[in-house]
């Protein structure tokens, strides 16, 4: 009988803290039906892009300051000398890219921008592609009235994204939109949006 009465108190005091710790039924019912009629518990979907960039910290650190290029990539990194004669050969450094080149996203996607190169990019929208604002890396290109004040732009400093870094882009209209990097302008995305 002992055993019966202590087997009966252990089920009682389970079930109390099964119900002390549950929530209500009629909280979860209510929550149910929330959710049932707010699309705010949907979250909107998310595209990346990422930056790319395969720095040379000795020469860009040297030239532009310390921690400027804090790229950490092992193998062949391009030196800020081969930057520039690469660009006004025409032939950029393909290792310096936005990936992908092409994003189809649904209208109201928000576009995630991550940094994972070694120094700063921008990701400007632009009207139509072009050069950037440092002329040495444009290869004869004008730049784009967008990208042409520099980071005395609001607008351009806006767009700036550092080095671990990332940037949401949101509120994007149907129709195609051109991103570039206004510092390497051979870095581009054109972003459809359904």
């Amino acid at each position: 009988m002992r055993a019966l009465a202590n087997h009966f108190v252990a089920r009682l005091f389970v079930i109390t803290l099964i119900l002390g710790f549950a929530p209500p039924l009629t909280h979860i019912f209510a929550q149910d039906q929330a959710n049932e009629h707010n699309t705010s518990a949907n979250p909107p979907a998310l595209a990346q892009v990422v930056a790319l960039d395969e720095c040379d910290p000795t020469t860009f650190n040297a030239a532009l300051g310390p921690d400027f290029c804090k790229n950490i990539a092992l193998g062949y990194q391009t030196t800020l000398s081969d930057l520039f004669q690469e660009a006004a050969d025409g032939t950029p450094d393909p290792k310096w890219d936005f990936e992908p080149d092409t994003v189809h996203i649904h209208k109201g996607t928000i576009l995630s921008v991550v940094d994972q190169g070694g120094e700063p990019h921008t990701f400007t929208e632009v009207r139509k592609f072009g050069g950037g604002f440092i002329d040495g890396l444009n290869g004869g290109q004008a730049a784009v009235p967008e990208c042409a004040a520099g980071f005395s732009s609001v607008a351009v400093a806006r767009t700036r994204i550092l080095q671990g870094s990332q940037l949401e882009v949101t509120g994007l209209s149907k129709g195609q939109h051109h991103f570039q990097c206004c510092i390497h302008p051979w870095m581009r995305v054109t972003v459809d949006v359904k």
